[in-house]
């Protein structure tokens, strides 16, 4: 049997399971990629990366370097999107590629781990930064005492968890309006950002020619400052887990995918360049919230008030386009008999996987209860996503090798030496933050392994769809 050509969508199994609509345009897909990419990072990461490498032009250069490296990716994956353009994405492609056993792995991992916990830190993020306000202060007092004691950003977050997540069982196509609307709002605060800065007397040229002379440097400066930049322009694989709902995929996903990633390198340079126009590298390195300091310096308290609501704005866009796209996995794999059968569930009534929407919210609120802290969430999902990066990014070159007849509307430019960069680069990065974070690295890896003996149980238990023989 071949493990080459999978049936997700597209094969008998239509017959069993209905199919998620496909309502998506190109705008909507385009929204996914940019509102899901940006972010708290954009605002955040000048900080470490300033302490980092210690001058303007190599900050510039961690953020072309992992603007390029991002958009290596997204043209690889917008290769498999466009020729498998089904929901599921890097499930997919994986077990087309390498069968069963790794297929699953990859959606237990996003299912159980990397979704919920990026779900969990997205929304205590959005805590954190609405505790910005004095309206919001309540947030950081104590909601629950006793020997486990919640605190109301706690609560906070899982209200907004299941908002959003109530939002996106109405229907994809209502969650794909919302990110339109508020990606482009997103957008536009962020050049107003830009301009405020820019238009201000108190910036000089000169600021860019400052630098940090304790900063780390070498190539271990560099790593981390690539490694932030990774963090800022991470999220642009969301849109292939959609896939399936996609109109046009052969034509809209690339454009979608490569486009995306080209309006959010722009934002990101002109949001860098102003921070960096109004603050000396100093000044950026001693401040956690560089975009709120350089505000503060040009419009004083309700410059700072613009860019909390920003970033507030920001990461509530990237929860919808997170609890979005996180839901079709464990859809996808159920659709293959691959998972729990009631995860291919799907609404009569506003045609959205809500199962599987539903049981991804339960699971976030747990780690929210649970863990609660950002930081111990994001930990949680970094190494398991650039480890399932990596292995997505070298099916291509296995479908290329042996799958030359499948249709492609869309080949990666530069093949085969872009994608090999990625994966080479993807690499590094796992290497380098499983060793700079060695404890939540093992913590990932034992999670993942978790998945093997379920695997054989469902497998066993559900006879799982087989793949279409070559």
């Amino acid at each position: 049997m071949s493990t080459l050509t999978p049936q997700s969508g597209s094969s008998s199994q239509a017959n069993l399971v209905p199919d998620l609509p496909r309502v998506l345009g190109a705008s909507h897909a385009t929204a996914i990629v940019v509102g899901t990419i940006i972010g708290s990072g954009i605002f955040l990461v000048p900080t470490e990366m300033m302490l980092a490498v210690g001058s303007s032009g190599m900050v510039y250069t961690a953020w072309i370097v992992g603007g390029l490296l991002s958009l290596f990716g997204a043209m690889t994956y917008a290769e498999l999107g466009a020729m498998m353009p089904y929901a599921g994405g890097e499930y997919v492609y994986l077990r087309g590629a390498y069968g069963d056993r790794t297929g699953f792995l990859y959606m237990w991992t996003w299912f159980a781990v990397a979704k919920p916990a990026s779900i969990a830190s997205v929304t205590s993020g959005l805590a954190r930064t609405l505790g910005i306000f004095a309206v919001f202060h309540w947030l950081d007092t104590q909601a629950i005492g006793g020997p486990l004691p919640v605190m109301w950003s706690q609560l906070f977050a899982i209200a907004v968890t299941w908002l959003v997540t109530g939002l996106n069982c109405l229907g994809i196509k209502k969650a794909g309006d919302f990110q339109v609307v508020f990606t482009v709002l997103k957008g536009v605060l962020i050049l107003v950002i830009a301009g405020f800065c820019f238009g201000s007397s108190v910036g000089a040229w000169g600021n860019f020619a400052t630098s940090l002379p304790h900063a780390t440097g070498g190539l271990d400066g560099f790593m981390i400052a690539l490694i932030a930049t990774l963090w800022a322009y991470d999220g642009w694989n969301d849109l292939a887990m959609v896939a399936g709902e996609v109109k046009r995929p052969g034509r809209n996903l690339p454009i979608a995918l490569v486009g995306g990633l080209f309006v959010v390198g722009a934002l990101f340079m002109a949001t860098n360049a102003a921070i960096q126009y109004i603050l000396p590298a100093a000044q950026i390195a001693a401040s956690p919230r560089p975009a709120v300091a350089a505000l503060s310096v040009v419009a004083g308290p309700a410059g700072a008030a613009l860019v909390a609501a920003g970033m507030a704005l920001s990461i509530f866009v990237t929860l919808n386009g997170t609890i979005m796209s996180g839901a079709r996995i464990p859809f996808a794999a159920a659709r293959d008999k691959l998972f729990f059968p009631q995860f291919a569930r799907i609404s009569p009534r506003f045609q959205s996987p809500t199962y599987s929407l539903v049981v991804q919210a339960l699971i976030s609120t747990a780690l929210l209860l649970v863990l609660g802290k950002f930081q111990k969430l994001f930990e949680l999902a970094v190494f398991a996503e650039w480890l399932f990066y990596m292995l997505t990014a070298t099916t291509v070159f296995i479908y290329r090798r042996k799958r030359p007849e499948m249709a492609r509307p869309y080949k990666v430019w530069g093949y085969p030496v872009l994608p090999a960069v990625f994966v080479l680069c993807s690499a590094a990065v796992l290497v380098s933050s499983y060793i700079g974070n060695l404890r939540g690295s093992l913590i990932g890896t034992g999670l993942i392994l978790l998945g093997l003996p379920l695997y054989e149980w469902i497998r066993r238990r559900y006879q799982p769809t087989a793949l279409a023989a070559d």
